[in-house]
């Protein structure tokens, strides 16, 4: 009889733990303010996006599985949804960590330039991809993604189609994305280099941002003085590894990000950055 009762027990707590989770989901409702969380993977890129939707949208993975651990620090347990991936282009460092989210997330769909490289993680992220079925959108000119009222993923580089093709220098690749809320914006840039700095200043193209996601972890071969006043950003962040082998960031760059007047934050000094807007002011 005892035994009986506990199996009773153990099946209506579970079938109490069931009835809990409609409940949550129906009094659940996000904050309405956009949350970037620039996630400190190391020498590499990874950066969360929680819009005032709901939506989670991850831009890079870094170069190892540390992006998971950082995930669960900055999403609800119960939440293992990607709504939206994107790769900017697919050095080690930007796409190795995405094997790892696609393994244990529900990617919903892939944003990418399907520029071609042989590295062996970006063919096992590709092959992934191919198995879970998930829907791919190849990113072939500049173009809007509409996540809300008044949210949305400005793509403004590359300005041609990179599908199937080879390029000599996979940085000036890079997907470079305006994520603007309300009266605020973020400037995403990937790895770019200045080549792709002085098009993107030529082109007329609204670079102007609150926040500027630092191209290729501080390096002096991007972040001219040029590029950095057109932007002119309020808070410049840094996604770079600790003591790594490059010597990023370069202290000329943070000298010039200084000089714009910007607020500058590194993921070696201060950890994963999160900033926060609700449309008119960040914090």
């Amino acid at each position: 009889m005892i035994k009986k009762a506990k199996i009773i027990l153990l099946i209506l707590g579970i079938a109490a733990a069931i009835a809990v989770i409609p409940v949550f989901w129906l009094f659940y409702n996000p904050s309405g303010d956009l949350e970037v969380d620039f996630l400190n993977v190391g020498q590499g890129d990874a950066i969360l996006i929680k819009t005032p939707f709901g939506q989670n949208i991850l831009i890079d993975g870094g170069p190892d599985n540390a992006v998971l651990s950082e995930l669960a620090k900055n999403l609800p347990w119960w939440d293992r949804r990607i709504d939206l991936m994107i790769l900017t282009h697919p050095h080690d460092d930007h796409v190795a960590g995405l094997i790892d989210v696609m393994k244990r997330y529900n990617v919903k769909k892939i944003l990418y330039t399907g520029v071609v490289h042989s590295a062996p993680n970006y063919l096992a992220w590709l092959e992934l991809i191919k198995e879970n079925k998930v829907p791919l959108v190849i990113i072939d000119r500049p173009q809007t993604v509409k996540l809300g009222e008044d949210c949305e993923l400005r793509i403004i580089y590359p300005r041609l189609s990179l599908l199937g093709k080879a390029v000599d220098n996979l940085n000036n690749s890079s997907l470079v994305i305006k994520l603007i809320y309300g009266r605020t914006g973020f400037l995403l840039t990937g790895d770019i280099e200045t080549e792709v700095e002085r098009e993107l200043v030529k082109s007329g193209a609204d670079l102007s941002a609150d926040v500027l996601k630092v191209s290729h972890h501080g390096s002096d071969a991007s972040n001219s003085q040029e590029f950095l006043e057109k932007v002119k950003a309020k808070i410049a962040v840094i996604q770079v590894g600790k003591d790594n082998d490059f010597g990023h960031p370069s202290l000329r760059v943070i000298k010039r990000l200084e000089k714009t007047g910007a607020r500058v934050f590194r993921t070696d000094l201060d950890g994963t950055v999160k900033i926060i807007s609700d449309g008119e002011n960040i914090k």
